[in-house]
């Protein structure tokens, strides 16, 4: 079965379960989450899966140990690809990012000297420049709120040197093309091209050496 995209009963699933995220509407409308929002996905992970590697599906259960908000299901679904990707549908439509998410501090050293070097940094604020000019979103889950140890707080880079991971990031709203597999294309001309800024941190930052890390 080829890939072509989610239908209008996805969205809806998504929406009910925003209003009543309960474990009787789940169970309501299980049989919506497997085949309308689940197996189009997995469908899509397949076809990627040549270029981008294998996929895994996130479990549609949230943690609430730690948490005030009890609700009991995630409000999208979301899956990470092996080489590097990470995809989510919900009722605000498709998302789409790849990139160094949680840097360790290893790699944070290492990404902060190169953009301290005017020639590695310089060639990432170019790459970020020519994402931003073509609507993907570059930032990180966190940043500092001032300049690291060590360097200057008027800093040419000042901006990059706070963050603590680089991501590329594109959302779509929902629209008719969502149910086709433009969608498809959309997140492989996406993944395409965030790969500069992914290349950059492949060659600059790499895989950490500490227990427990991770990059994309």
């Amino acid at each position: 079965m080829a890939f072509k995209g989610w239908p209008v009963d996805a969205i809806e699933f998504f929406e009910g379960l925003e209003a009543d995220n309960s474990k009787g509407y789940w169970q309501e409308h299980k049989d919506v989450y497997e085949q309308k929002v689940k197996a189009p996905m997995e469908v899509l992970l397949a076809e990627l899966a040549p270029e981008f590697g294998a996929g895994k599906i996130f479990r549609p259960y949230r943690d609430v140990r730690f948490s005030k908000d009890k609700s009991p299901y995630k409000t999208n679904i979301a899956a990470t690809m092996e080489h590097g990707g990470y995809i989510s549908l919900s009722s605000d439509g498709l998302g789409v990012g790849t990139g160094y998410y949680m840097m360790m501090p290893d790699q944070l050293e290492r990404f902060r000297q190169a953009i301290d070097d005017d020639k590695t940094g310089g060639a990432l604020e170019k790459l970020v420049a020519a994402a931003r000019n073509t609507q993907i979103e570059v930032n990180a889950h966190d940043a500092l709120k001032t300049a690291p140890k060590g360097y200057a707080k008027d800093h040419p880079r000042i901006d990059l040197l706070r963050q603590k991971g680089l991501i590329s990031w594109k959302q779509w709203p929902v629209a008719a093309w969502l149910g086709t597999a433009q969608a498809k294309k959309k997140v492989v001309d996406f993944l395409h091209a965030a790969q500069p800024m992914n290349d950059w941190l492949d060659k600059n930052v790499g895989p950490t050496t500490m227990e427990g890390g991770w990059t994309r």
